[in-house]
């Protein structure tokens, strides 16, 4: 049976911008005119999720937007929910200094979750999740925050009540007073900008409970306190492989603390942190303990008489015991609801989430409806999921990664652009791929695992535009079945090879319909390489990929746009566009060249450019895009010899922002040319 979810339109999930302008206008229309008339009071709602690992990526281009549709929010409003929280790397979305402007890509993004929350009736919490420790402790912090905060006011300054700000996840390493100061200056910047919506402000060192006494009585009257809560840390981070001193090895660890099930210390942990946290445990592992720890917080909000929201809650779910998790969150929820404190639990789909272990996320199948009683959410009915065969066919690849698709790439140091705008052959974006090395790849995880046998039989295929502009280039298109619990059983593909045999690289677009039947098994790989045993189960494919199984992409650049599996063989070229190969000066670029290298790279639209010159010589910088063509001379003079820099701040001759993406930097002098790799992202 089909997700339901999977039904919707694109349309639903990408209105058009005519269409966003009016409905944000009608949506807001009420609420504006009252809001003029009366003092803006604190937003006011009870209990919510985290919409995670959604807008969290490096780069606007990797975003999957069709992750969440306008359906989600009405399904997390079903749980009772009437909070989202969005958490967005805000800044990894800018152009970085002077001016910090948000990309327009992201900005539509946005508008259209704004929309939904608005039409759902749920507030949504605009969450700026990115921090960037090399700019803590100087101006250009203020700064950054200030110019993103300023373009987010003026975007939504007349939208509703429902949506709300959060200027900065979890700040750290930074002193109270310093961050204190600088929350008051970001209220001030957006107050004379937007005075109706609600400001989310917390305190330093994670948003702890602890550091909320250090915060400044802003006079502002329309905010909103936050804090995080994850106490005890041994417990609710068990498996964590990201803390410093890696928490990967706890396991086991129950709640509430009791002996006869508490593991030992694990030996590599003894005399770190996180081993001296089993000897406190006794005494931490307790409800006793975790009200103790929710009353500084409470003390806090009753003595400021201020709303307080504890925005993050959550027990990782890798190695905790499920009946321990559950009573974590029982005793969390119910102490926070007993002295109102509104909440929303971290994450909804993730390690953290509300969904069984294994799952497919599937709202109508796969909710853990244990955990949604402990944590006071409606348990709505579910079903069992059973596969059956496909007999339609479904997009992949549309402008954006079809709803139901997972993007699953590894685009290893070269880079994977999903909203590219360089002549697509349908619509306003195609996918972009280039700079890879060997068995990177552009996945799809397929989620549920569909069954494909009838359209096998049926001749149905895989269908798609394709441009390369590298004569000899050639690349696979693969399936990867699902890997049993069996022993025995592999991840088999099926793989088909596309090179100049099947379309010509020569930068134009080309039509491909490869039936699925035309498809060969290829062996299977689980950290060893196993020859093909006509073992591949059409029955359970979980991935579509395109990989560089027969080189690097170094220099080769591939376009993919209006991907399909279907049985019609009618797709049409549009764009009659060649798109030129690069010129042979960059093809001598030297990926670790003793002569140059930039730092950072990639970049965010600031790196700088670093040679050593060994005599007096005219030295040219000058950086070219992917296809060749001039962007700017970054440096064109006699220099002296010695060490010698250079900023790059990805704008080009006219002072123009460059689109991300890669491009190359040739550095010539008396002796010496040589190409570097630069990649905006």
């Amino acid at each position: 049976m089909e997700n339901h979810k999977q039904l919707h339109s694109l349309s639903s999930i990408n209105p058009s911008p005519q269409k966003n302008l009016l409905r944000g206008i009608v949506t807001s229309l009420f609420f504006v005119l009252i809001s003029a008339h009366c003092p803006a009071q604190p937003a006011s709602f009870h209990k919510g999720v985290n919409l995670t690992d959604w807008f969290q990526t490096s780069n606007p281009g990797q975003i999957q937007f069709t992750k969440f549709t306008k359906q989600d929010f009405f399904d997390i409003k079903s749980l009772g929910c009437d909070v989202i929280r969005l958490p967005i790397n805000l800044l990894f979305f800018t152009d970085r200094e002077p001016d910090y402007t948000i990309d327009p890509l992201i900005l539509s993004f946005l508008d259209s979750v704004v929309n939904w929350s608005e039409e759902v009736q749920i507030y949504l919490i605009l969450d700026n999740h990115s921090y960037d420790l090399s700019l803590i402790n100087s101006s250009a912090y203020e700064t950054s925050l200030i110019k993103m905060w300023s373009q987010l006011a003026h975007r939504y300054e007349n939208r509703s009540e429902y949506i709300i700000f959060e200027i900065q996840n979890e700040p750290h390493d930074i002193s109270d007073v310093l961050w204190g100061n600088i929350q008051g200056n970001v209220i001030e910047a957006i107050r004379e900008i937007d005075k109706i919506h609600t400001i989310i402000v917390g305190p330093a060192s994670w948003n702890s409970f602890n550091n909320l006494q250090y915060m400044p009585e802003y006079s502002d009257q329309n905010l909103i306190y936050t804090f995080h809560f994850y106490e005890p840390f041994l417990f609710t981070h068990q498996g964590a492989d990201w803390t410093d001193v890696s928490m990967a090895p706890v396991t086991g660890i129950p709640f509430p603390y009791d002996e006869a099930e508490m593991p030992d210390v694990p030996a590599e942990l003894i005399g770190t942190w996180v081993g001296n946290a089993y000897y406190t445990y006794p005494d931490d592992g307790t409800g006793e303990k975790i009200r103790e720890w929710l009353n500084i917080a409470i003390n806090f909000r009753n003595s400021r008489d201020i709303p307080l929201f504890c925005g993050e809650i959550g027990v990782y779910n890798l190695n905790s015991p499920h009946t321990d998790r559950i009573a974590w969150y029982d005793t969390v929820q119910n102490y926070l609801d007993d002295h109102t404190i509104s909440w929303a639990t971290w994450d909804y789909t993730g390690r953290f989430g509300l969904f069984e272990i294994g799952g497919n996320d599937l709202f109508d199948y796969d909710l853990d409806t244990a955990l949604l009683k402990a944590i006071g959410f409606n348990v709505p009915p579910q079903k069992d999921y059973t596969t059956e065969p496909d007999t339609t066919g479904f997009p992949v690849y549309t402008d954006y990664i079809a709803h139901g698709m997972v993007e699953s790439s590894n685009p290893g140091e070269g880079m994977i652009d999903f909203y590219n705008t360089t002549h697509p052959n349908n619509d306003q974006y195609c996918i972009y791929w280039t700079g890879g090395g060997q068995y990177t790849t552009v996945g799809f995880n397929i989620k549920p695992d569909k069954d494909l046998t009838e359209l096998v039989n049926k001749d149905f295929a895989v269908d798609f535009l394709i441009r390369c502009n590298a004569p000899g280039s050639s690349i696979d298109i693969r399936y990867i079945d699902s890997q049993t619990d069996i022993p025995e059983d592999l991840p088999w593909r099926m793989r088909f090879t596309i090179d100049e045999s099947v379309a010509t690289w020569d930068g134009k677009w080309h039509h491909l319909h490869i039936p699925l039947l035309e498809f060969t098994e290829h062996g299977a790989w689980d950290g060893s390489w196993h020859d093909p045993i006509g073992a591949f189960d059409w029955r359970t494919v979980d991935r579509l990929e395109i990989v560089a199984e027969h080189h690097s992409l170094e220099n080769i650049q591939f376009w993919f746009d209006n991907i399909y599996i279907t049985d019609r063989d009618t797709a049409q070229i549009w764009d009659t566009t060649a798109i030129p190969n690069i010129p042979n000066i960059l093809n001598t670029f030297e990926p670790d060249s003793p002569k140059i290298f930039a730092f950072p790279n990639p970049f965010n639209y600031n790196t700088q450019i670093n040679y050593q010159l060994n005599k007096p010589s005219v030295v040219q910088l000058q950086v070219f895009d992917a296809t060749g063509s001039l962007v700017r001379v970054l440096e064109n003079k006699m220099n002296n010899p010695g060490k010698h820099s250079i900023n790059w701040d990805g704008s080009d001759s006219h002072g123009v922002k460059v689109k991300r993406g890669v491009y190359y930097c040739r550095y010539n002098d008396s002796e010496n040319t040589c190409v570097i790799k630069l990649m905006v992202l």
